[in-house]
């Protein structure tokens, strides 16, 4: 039995290689790094079927230093410590270090992350990990900060219809039966921008014909294939493409794009609990303090897609992306805690103002602390102006009212308390 046709037309070289030209194009950063011979470690972030393993095992034949293969599927920390015990025993003074290439490694445990730590942080492996998920999201902070990050994006009609061409000039195979490619949009319209998604279904075309001459249109790669048309791969760039189109559609208060774009997910197979997550998610984010009850609605649609399954869970979905799209839009609240985050990150760890703090023991009592505390339920209205925050911070403002009208009673509270601090 042969090897399928994907597996016949990967690339052996950086020559053969199709797309990506931003990173492996003459001059581009990975073509100088690989034609150098010295290799960083890096991740390569992009949809399936892009060329992340294909890259990978390129660098493998083109540098002269050992290379280790591990999948996150099949691997536990146990072979990951094998392999780094074997690179440290392979690996010779004045050479490169050995490659450990591992592929999906977005579903690495945080314990199996942690454990490939010391080893790239010490040079006894360099790393090259693909993942189809965003490693910010997926991959520990230490071990991104280590790594280069390089995304690839997915083929485009050019570079699509490049790899058709040179199948059909090149493959061994497919040079034994007369192909000739009079329509493509159907072929690369399933493909979706994944090569090796295009070369299955190349192949699954011309091995159904019978005879020797075969002649491709859309109408022949449609009624082989026979499946839903609208369906997207959950790992490919569409996935993102669209729920990136359905959130901003929310942002914009655009109800007929956001029912539009929700329909689309519905129709390509998506995991109703993602589109609850996003609407959870968005609700939070873009509507906020504008209509808290948003939040609230968006959850119960989450919880409403759990208790009665689907389809009747399309309803409670729309309902909120409907009352989403249309309410009024607020980010003050995620404004004010990125802001917080960055000053925290600017600042360090400013020390907490004594009368802010318990005094359990004795010693802490006579070191001050809680002296000087006010009882806010003491004092009328259940307020008495005090400092809160840390002594080199406590004129920093972090959030900013939007006025919305829900949004202005708050603001307008805050000045009634604070005076001529909210007085901007």
């Amino acid at each position: 039995m042969s090897e399928p046709l994907a597996e016949r037309m990967r690339p052996r070289t950086l020559d053969d290689y199709i797309g990506q030209k931003h990173l492996v194009g003459e001059g581009a950063v990975l073509r100088r790094m690989i034609d150098s011979g010295h290799i960083s470690s890096f991740i390569l972030w992009g949809p399936p079927g892009v060329g992340k393993t294909t890259l990978a095992q390129i660098i493998a034949n083109k540098l002269d230093t050992p290379f280790y293969t591990l999948s996150a599927v099949t691997s536990g920390v146990k072979d990951v410590r094998d392999v780094i015990e074997k690179a440290k025993n392979n690996r010779f003074f004045g050479n490169a270090s050995p490659i450990l290439f591992i592929d999906e490694i977005h579903r690495f445990s945080k314990s199996q992350q942690d454990s490939l730590l010391g080893a790239v942080e010490r040079g006894v492996v360099t790393l090259i990990g693909a993942t189809t998920e965003n490693p910010s999201f997926e991959v520990i902070r230490p071990l991104l900060s280590r790594c280069q990050l390089y995304v690839l994006k997915s083929l485009e009609k050019d570079d699509l219809m490049e790899l058709v061409t040179r199948a059909l000039n090149e493959d061994v195979e497919l040079r034994e039966r007369d192909v000739k490619l009079e329509e493509c949009g159907a072929l690369f319209r399933y493909s979706g921008g994944d090569a090796r998604k295009l070369l299955n279904i190349l192949q699954l075309v011309v091995d159904s014909e019978s005879s020797k001459e075969v002649v491709i249109t859309d109408k022949l790669v449609e009624s082989r294939l026979q499946q839903n048309p609208l369906a997207y791969d959950k790992e490919g760039e569409m996935h993102y493409d669209i729920i990136s189109a359905f959130i901003k559609s929310i942002r914009g208060s655009d109800p007929d794009a956001a029912l539009y774009w929700m329909a689309r997910m519905i129709e390509g197979g998506e995991d109703p609990q993602f589109i609850a997550r996003r609407l959870v998610i968005s609700a939070s984010e873009d509507i906020g303090l504008a209509n808290p009850n948003a939040l609230l609605l968006a959850n119960a649609a989450f919880d409403a897609v759990m208790k009665i399954g689907w389809p009747e869970g399309r309803i409670a979905l729309a309902e909120a992306c409907v009352y989403l799209a249309t309410s009024p839009k607020s980010n003050s609240a995620y404004c004010g805690i990125n802001d917080a985050i960055q000053l925290v990150k600017k600042t360090g760890n400013q020390p907490v103002p004594l009368h802010l703090r318990n005094a359990p023991t004795q010693l802490m009592a006579d070191l001050g602390y809680h002296d000087g505390y006010k009882y806010p339920h003491d004092y009328p209205n259940n307020f008495t102006p005090q400092q809160y925050l840390p002594d080199t911070l406590k004129d920093e403002r972090l959030w900013h009212a939007q006025h919305t009208p829900s949004e202005e009673k708050q603001y307008q509270q805050m000045l009634k308390l604070w005076g001529k601090r909210f007085e901007n």
